[in-house]
């Protein structure tokens, strides 16, 4: 079984599914195939209800509806893909249903709160220079998390100050402001030649074992910080990206080209960041108006 869900996996990476979602993929099956030995059924005799009683279990042990609503994306796509290989006869997952998950409230940094989560990093040492430099870059072009840390060298041009970011087989260029260039610049000449332990190393952001910075390594970096400039709302590299987007267009930019540098296919996905804009502007003209003070 190992092996079939290793050529599920397989056949994934061939239809370019993001590194992410493929190791949940792989994960979420994996559990339930060790769910099913130990109540001893195979996979390929197991029936709905059995799956039904899977997402029962992983209610009872307190998985979110988020993470559950993801086991059975995996577990359906698991199984259409043995369907198609005619390994089951039928997709038993396909009537699964799966909970419904709350939208949570975006949370948006004010602009103070991202300048003192800016001033945090002492640039007096290497992993200070690397720190700043990726969290000025991360809040000027709102990239996700993933895009950060496998920017190459060659990806950054100082000349235009521009970075090429690419998911999938999608480029796009992110302009830079003067600040985080500055930053980058600082980092790229005086910081990463001294962290790299080979000049085959492409990636641009280092770790202090001299290989590239995983996700997870920018996750407690952040926390860190967040610590640091003792901010209380909850902070996650997706915030800086939401609060990049709501900022920019409080002040003045355009839907379209924020939509651009997001890397949104659907304005949609772009237009729910114009609403959240308004509704702070509101908040601050609320707090400022002479005759609203004191209200």
């Amino acid at each position: 079984m190992e092996l079939i869900i290793q050529d599920f996996i397989d056949y994934l990476k061939s239809r370019r599914v993001a590194t992410n979602t493929l190791m949940s993929y792989e994960r979420d099956v994996k559990q339930l195939f060790k769910h099913l030995k130990q109540i001893d059924k195979k996979m390929f005799e197991a029936t709905s209800d059995d799956i039904q009683n899977y997402i029962a279990y992983l209610q009872t042990v307190g998985k979110s509806n988020a993470t559950i609503s993801r086991n059975i994306a995996s577990i359906k796509a698991f199984y259409k893909y043995l369907l198609k290989n005619k390994l089951v006869e039928t997709n038993i997952a396909d009537s699964v249903v799966a909970p419904k998950v709350e939208k949570k409230e975006l949370i948006i940094l004010s602009t103070k709160e991202i300048e003192k989560l800016l001033e945090q990093p002492k640039t007096t040492d290497l992993k200070g220079q690397r720190d700043k430099a990726m969290l000025e870059t991360l809040y000027a072009t709102g990239i996700r998390v993933t895009e950060l840390v496998n920017i190459k060298v060659s990806d950054v041009n100082l000349n235009t100050g521009h970075i090429k970011v690419k998911k999938k087989s999608k480029e796009r260029a992110i302009p830079i402001g003067n600040i985080a260039m500055k930053c980058l610049k600082d980092y790229m000449m005086n910081a990463r030649p001294l962290l790299i332990k080979t000049e085959q190393e492409d990636t641009l952001f280092i770790n202090t074992n001299g290989q590239q910075m995983t996700r997870q390594g920018f996750w407690k970096i952040l926390k860190h910080y967040k610590e640091e400039a003792k901010i209380e709302k909850e902070l996650t590299p997706h915030t800086i990206r939401h609060s990049f987007a709501v900022h920019l267009l409080q002040n003045g930019a355009e839907i379209k080209m924020v939509q651009e540098i997001l890397g949104h296919t659907d304005v949609a996905s772009t237009i729910m960041y114009t609403q959240m804009a308004d509704m702070r502007l509101r908040d601050e003209y609320l707090k400022a108006h002479p005759r609203e003070l004191g209200n």
